[in-house]
């Protein structure tokens, strides 16, 4: 399966393992909020983290499908909108392990979580300009400064986890080889606490949230609808195809 859900010792796993990129379909978008509600939902989980086997974390939508069929879009956006929601409205905390590349929806789920750790040479990517789309900005926002995070959009850049770790976004940056043992050390700490205290304290933090960032996301998603109903978005996805897709890109 390429996205599972495991439990361990109150921290509940949700684990991406679709290669080559961890880049999912509709399908896959549908699925991941789905395993992150559930996980949620049980009283035997204090801390939920999100995972990634492979080459990196999560390299966003399936181009290939887009490309086959833009008349899913709406469907797409959807399952993105709800992983982003997911994730966001966690009565828990969540947790993500970043490795390799973040990129498109991997920097939605970065942007909702509630704490990222991430390994050396990681880096966060929206290519969504090069790809006929639009939407991400508002998670990233979370995470960056608004500059950063433009400079990043408008040319299809990559912000390191060097300069995500000195902006303050993530708690800790170690080899690739001790980001397991250093998440799941991370999320006992929190799965230790109370689970009413930790529901209140995710309750209390969303609610001090400068702005929503899902209105924001679904915002932009009406943006990239419009794109969608443009001849250059088709243009964008068949060219990315003719390139060799997600494995020459990443």
């Amino acid at each position: 399966m390429p996205i599972t859900l495991e439990i361990h010792d109150r921290i509940a796993q949700v684990i991406f393992n679709h290669p080559p990129v961890n880049a999912f379909d509709t399908a896959g978008w549908e699925l991941i909020p789905q395993l992150i509600d559930e996980a949620g939902a049980r009283d035997d989980v204090r801390c939920v983290l999100i995972r990634a086997e492979g080459r990196g974390f999560c390299g966003g939508v399936d181009i290939k499908e887009m490309q086959a069929h833009p008349e899913r879009i709406v469907q797409l956006n959807r399952g993105n909108f709800l992983t982003a929601k997911a994730v966001r409205d966690c009565p828990i905390p969540v947790v993500s392990a970043l490795h390799g590349f973040v990129i498109g929806g991997g920097v939605n789920i970065a942007g909702a979580s509630d704490a990222l750790l991430a390994a050396e040479g990681t880096y966060f990517s929206l290519p969504e300009i090069d790809r006929g789309a639009m939407g991400g900005a508002a998670f990233m926002l979370r995470m960056f400064p608004v500059h950063k995070v433009r400079a990043a959009f408008f040319t299809g850049g990559r912000v390191s986890v060097d300069e995500a770790h000195r902006l303050g976004s993530i708690e800790k940056v170690v080899p690739a080889a001790q980001l397991l043992d250093a998440a799941v050390a991370f999320c006992a700490l929190i799965a230790a606490k109370s689970r009413t205290a930790l529901v209140l304290a995710k309750q209390a933090l969303n609610g001090l949230d400068a702005t929503d960032p899902l209105a924001g996301y679904k915002f932009e998603q009406g943006f990239t609808l419009e794109m969608y109903l443009h001849a250059d978005s088709q243009k964008a996805r068949d060219a990315f195809v003719m390139e060799g897709g997600q494995s020459a890109k990443y």
